[in-house]
């Protein structure tokens, strides 16, 4: 059964809400048993199941904090939206194995999120501007 947009709407902005609070379980709440969590790049590669994304969250909460996310499009299929957004915040820790040393940063994220019949997220793919990230968090 296809989902509307409204209800993965609901789903994805729950999620991102549970990510903007530092809310590790409430983040792998959104997320099937079985999910498939892709940051695209990652030399981890993907994870295979809600407990073994818990690692990437518990890190990226670390590395970033006071973080803004500003959606500035979403694209729409059956079951399934792209989510482009930018995230504003400052760079305690090591963001993506770059030191930030507090620093501020912004960068463009893309999603990729597929939703199970029951509005669940069933495979996170995202695409993060590393560019961008490097440009601002130069080795000093």
């Amino acid at each position: 059964m296809a989902l509307t947009r409204e209800q993965m709407d609901k789903m994805i902005d729950e999620h991102f809400g549970y990510e903007a609070s530092d809310n590790v379980e409430g983040v792998l709440s959104t997320l099937t048993e079985d999910v498939v969590h892709d940051i695209v790049g990652s030399p981890a590669g993907p994870t295979y199941g809600r407990e073994n994304a818990r690692a990437f969250y518990e890190g990226m909460f670390a590395d970033l904090e006071a973080g803004k996310v500003t959606c500035l499009r979403r694209l729409y299929g059956e079951n399934f939206l792209v989510d482009e957004s930018e995230w504003e915040g400052r760079a305690p820790g090591r963001p993506f194995g770059i030191e930030g040393k507090g620093r501020p940063l912004r960068f463009r994220i893309l999603h990729v999120i597929e939703f199970s019949d029951d509005s669940m997220i069933k495979r996170e793919n995202v695409w993060i501007d590393l560019g961008e990230i490097i440009k601002q968090l130069p080795v000093e």
